[in-house]
Parts: structure tokens; sequence; C-alpha cells
């Protein structure tokens, strides 16, 4: 447990819980505090501080908003890993709460703060609004990514690694298959074509331990300065990706059967990066004649294919399911992306991509050489949850689950019709909320925040300014029924919604 000392300053213009809030921030920024270091728990650092103990619970609760923490149940509080702080500008140096309070500034209402991504929703969040304090800190995030853990099956997850590792021998600690052991991609292979009729042999298949990886691979196969399409707005996070590869992004306009086809010509784009079964973060559904038109845009020249990201088609609450995109695929051009984050747990990190014989040649030829990065004990274990059907009663169950959230928050934002517009609400972990009024996503945010809420807005998917209507994302998987009542109730209050 890390032991700090924190100097406390009575009297001025920041109070208590800022201080310790700076205070510790700057200590995860600046790398004395190492992920996955545990903290005093609130009572202790209390005593030690002599300060009440909500003083310290207000301050730990929005560094865990923030990201910087997390609570781990019956464990305590834990500094997260620095890949998840990614992309929150400059870190270097950060000014201390007393600094500022000596400067006659507050923290908490300073303007001009750089704005940083969420990388795990792929949303951009402004620090400053991000850091403001109400009466009390942030305790209903409708985040967009969050999965709801308490149905994991834990005890089936133990058993079968016990059973692994009482009956391994040395060739499960050796080096294994670059593109991830066999008999896994031959249970992939075989639950993606009985669940999303995806067409694939087991040896077109590469295991990795998230789509970062997977990614970068594809940059190598596609090659540099590729001019790549994505949707507009689409998932931040594969933007910022395709950016550090210097590809030539030309973001395109959606309709309501998704990313409009004849601007890729227009363009004379290479790529196009889509996610056709729930389109994040608008949760538009492509219909065949959409999917039918980007097959025949991509067969209109060799080089061209389309890169379906599939992040959550596990998850739809009306309707039959719809097949991937790939499924239609018959001249080799869909890469398709899938991942077991979602539908099982985000610390699985085990993804996998399909590529079209054309490009496996070209994986084999430039990237054969580089090692799986998803243990082998892992691809064990992942291997027989899937093959015992264990994975398929995990899905019902969270199905089940989530629609009850679904169909609550619905229910929950019957009176907030009066001013929103509700879409969405067909597949996925979120729903939206268009204003019928004009007003600014950074005024619905901020109101939020205010009432301890926090919501995502759908501008800040790109950083470009479309001319929408100011549209909220309210994710509801990670939250309980009762946090989703208690949350839409805050909100409520926020926005003036009457009824």
């Amino acid at each position: 447990m890390y032991e700090m000392t924190i100097r406390l300053q009575t009297g001025g213009n920041v109070r208590l819980y800022e201080q310790i809030y700076e205070h510790i921030k700057t200590e995860i920024r600046k790398g004395k505090l190492l992920a996955g270091e545990r903290l005093p728990s609130t009572r202790f650092l209390a005593d030690y501080l002599q300060v009440a103990r909500s003083t310290v619970d207000f301050a730990y609760s929005q560094l865990q908003a923030e990201g910087y923490i997390e609570a781990k149940p019956c464990r305590g509080y834990f500094v997260c890993s620095v890949d998840e702080l990614a992309g929150l500008g400059e870190l270097d140096a950060p000014e201390t709460a007393t600094g500022r309070a000596a400067a006659g500034e507050n923290s908490w209402t300073e303007k001009g703060k750089a704005a940083f991504e969420d990388v795990e929703t792929g949303i951009a969040v402004e620090e400053g609004e991000q850091g403001v304090f109400s009466e009390e800190p942030i305790r209903w995030d409708f985040s967009p990514y969050d999965i709801d853990m308490t149905g994991f099956p834990f005890s089936v997850w133990k058993k079968i690694t016990k059973n692994i590792l009482t009956c391994a021998n040395s060739d499960l600690f050796s080096r294994g298959e670059p593109q991830g052991d066999y008999e896994l991609r031959v249970t992939i292979s075989r639950y993606l074509h009985s669940s999303r009729g995806v067409n694939c042999r087991p040896e077109q298949i590469i295991v990795g331990a998230g789509n970062d990886y997977l990614l970068m691979l594809l940059e190598k196969i596609l090659g540099r300065h590729v001019k790549i399409a994505m949707e507009d707005p689409t998932y931040l996070r594969s933007y910022r990706i395709f950016q550090s590869f210097a590809y030539d992004i030309v973001t395109v306009g959606m309709d309501g059967a998704g990313m409009r086809v004849e601007p890729l010509e227009q363009e004379k784009v290479q790529a196009a990066y889509v996610m056709p079964s729930h389109q994040f973060p608008t949760g538009v559904v492509m219909p065949i004649g959409r999917r039918l038109e980007l097959l025949r845009w991509a067969a209109g020249a060799p080089d061209r294919y389309l890169i379906e990201d599939d992040y959550d088609s596990e998850f739809r609450f009306r309707g039959k399911p719809i097949p991937a995109l790939q499924a239609s695929d018959e001249l080799g051009k869909v890469i398709y992306l899938g991942s077991f984050s979602k539908a099982i747990a985000p610390a699985i990190r085990v993804s996998f991509m399909v590529l079209p014989d054309p490009l496996l040649k070209r994986y084999r030829k430039e990237c054969g050489f580089y090692s799986c990065t998803v243990s082998r004990i892992d691809q064990s274990i992942l291997n027989g949850f899937i093959r015992d059907g264990y994975f398929e009663r995990h899905l019902n169950k969270m199905r089940k689950i989530y629609r009850s959230k679904h169909d609550l928050l619905l229910d929950e934002l019957v009176p907030f019709q009066k001013k929103f517009s509700i879409s969405g609400e067909n597949a996925g972990l979120h729903l939206l909320l268009t204003a019928k009024e004009p007003c600014s996503e950074k005024e619905l945010r901020s109101k939020a925040v205010r009432r301890g809420v926090k919501v995502y807005g759908l501008s800040q998917g790109t950083g470009e300014n479309s001319g929408r209507h100011a549209t909220v994302l309210l994710g509801f998987g990670g939250l309980s029924p009762e946090q989703i009542s208690e949350g839409a109730g805050r909100l409520k209050e926020a926005w003036e919604i009457e009824g």
C-alpha cells in the first residue's frame, strides 16, 4: 500500500477534498503512483489527515469517475493502468491545487483546458468540465462502454482454469502459433459461422490482445499512407490509431442507412471502416441494401477493402440478430474484427481478425514472424469456455439482464420525450437523446455533472462540427437498475424535465 504525505491548507480558496484529489492525480500523472498500486483506505487516510471521511470519499469518487483509480470489491482502491490514462495531454509538471490557490485561481472552474479522450469509449471529454465539483461527486456514470460484471460466471472460469493447469504439460508453456492456437481458431470459426453467419476457415483467423494490436498488424498488411474512410461520427479510438499510421482519413457523413457510398468513389479511398451491425455511437443498423452497395464499391478495384468492426453484435433486443457484413462477401473484400471484451469481460483482452485470402498471403509474408500477444493459458481457458457451451449460456443470461436494463431506461426516459428524441434503442448498450430545441451538448453535460451525473456527447466522436442537433449518449450496461432510475431522476432535475 502506498503511504502518502499530503499537506493540506486550510482557510484558502481550495476545499480540502479538492486538494486531496489534486495531490493524488498529480502523483499518478508523474508516475510516482504506479499502475496497480493500492491506495490507503478512506478511513485510514481520513484519520491520518485528520479530516472527515466524507472528504476523502469525495476525492476518491472523483478520481474513480475520471479513471485515475478503480475500486475493487473487498480489496480497496487501486491506481489504474497507465495505458488507460493515454491522451490526457501534457503530463509533465501539472499545477497543484495549492499552487493555483496561491495565484487566486479555482481548479474546478479554470477555463481553456485541453480536451482528452476516454480511451475505452472513444469519446472526447473536456478536462475542465470533467473536473467540475458540485455538492456531491459523480455517482451515476452513463458510460456507453461499461458492462455488467455481476453476471460473470467466476466459478466456471475458475473451474476451467484449474482443469487446464492441472492437466497442463510443457506444450502449454511453449511459444505457440503466431496466429493463435489452432484449437481456439477452430472454435472461433465455428462460433462466428453459427452466430454471425461469417464464412471463414481457422487459417484465416488471427488472435490478438485487443483490436489495437490487430489494427497495427493490418497497417503492415495494407501498407502505409493508405487513404481510408470512416463514418462521421465514429469510434474515436480507432480514428486515433489510424491517424498514428499516417493514414489519410476521410470522414464520410451518414444517413439513416449508415455510411454513404458516393463519397467513397469521389474521394478515391482504398478502405472503409464501418460498424454495420450497430454503429458506434449513433446506433444505426445498416440494412442489406446499403451493405450490398458497399460490397459493390469494394469489388470495383483490386485493392479496395471494407474493415468491419463487429464490436457488440451479441446484444440486440428487437428482432432477429443481424448477420455480419462478411456473411454477404463472396469476393474476399471484408476484413472482419471482433472481440470478447464486451461479451465476457474487458480484462479478457482477446480479439480476432478474419482476413480474406489475398491479405492472408500478405500477412504471412509481412507479419508471420510476429508472436501471438495472448497467453496460451488464456487462449486455452477461452477455448474451453466457448467450446463447452458456457459462453452461449453466459450470453443468454447477459441478454436478459441488459434487456431488462434497456427497457427500464426507456421507461425512465418517457418524460424526456417532451424535449428529446430517443434513438438507438434496437441494439447495443446505450441510447441516444437528441434535443428538439437549440442547445449545446456541453451545456447538457455540464448541467448533468452538477447533479453528479456523467453523460457523453455525440459530436465528440470526431472532433468535427457537422451541424448536428445536441445529442448525448446514455449507456446502461455498467449501472444497476437502482442507479439507472436514480441517474435518470437526477437528469430530469438537471435538464428541467417535467413529469
